[in-house]
């Protein structure tokens, strides 16, 4: 039985390598907004919109605790906030969970967000100077919850397949 649980910040590849991992390790992928999603049947920029975020945050604690215990083996990609509201990152303690920190540095999330910026409401409305301050207070603000992991991969200037080949062999 596996059990990993992937964190990190926006653009830092949780889905992605989450995907290959899962790929590499033969076991499913799944992405918590995702699974918020589908059972609002709501899109997260929808759910905020309509129910604000503190409707959100209480509802990505629900999910996630009902899907870590109903859920056997998986790659879990979570939400990049998801670990620093309620004690959620307490949840993937356990002995049995292998939680990972996808770590990039703020030149590596502004580089990847230039490029996705417009599909990111949360930083759409930014100048490039207020990103990346906004990016670099974020950082600092969840790091405390992001290091709390059993393994920390930093992600900058590697390709997918090495980051999931350097996850793999740390998996004890």
């Amino acid at each position: 039985m596996m059990k990993i649980i992937l964190v990190g910040y926006m653009t830092s590849g949780k889905s992605t390598i989450g995907k290959l991992l899962s790929e590499s390790l033969h076991i499913p992928f799944y992405d918590l907004d995702h699974l918020i999603e589908t059972n609002l049947n709501l899109t997260i920029d929808e759910i905020f919109e309509q129910k604000g975020e503190l409707f959100f945050r209480k509802k990505e604690k629900e999910i996630l605790m009902e899907f870590l215990n109903t859920t056997e083996n998986y790659v879990l990609a979570l939400g990049g906030g998801t670990p620093c509201y309620y004690d959620n990152f307490e949840l993937y303690q356990s002995e049995s969970i292998h939680s990972v920190y996808l770590k990039a540095s703020v030149d590596t999330i502004l580089k990847r967000l230039h490029a996705q910026k417009a599909s990111r409401p949360l930083v759409s409305r930014f100048n490039e100077e207020e990103l990346q301050e906004f990016v670099a207070k974020h950082l600092f603000e969840r790091s405390y919850f992001y290091h709390q992991v059993k393994t920390i991969v930093s992600i900058d200037d590697k390709k997918e397949l090495e980051i999931v080949k350097e996850i793999v062999s740390k998996l004890t």
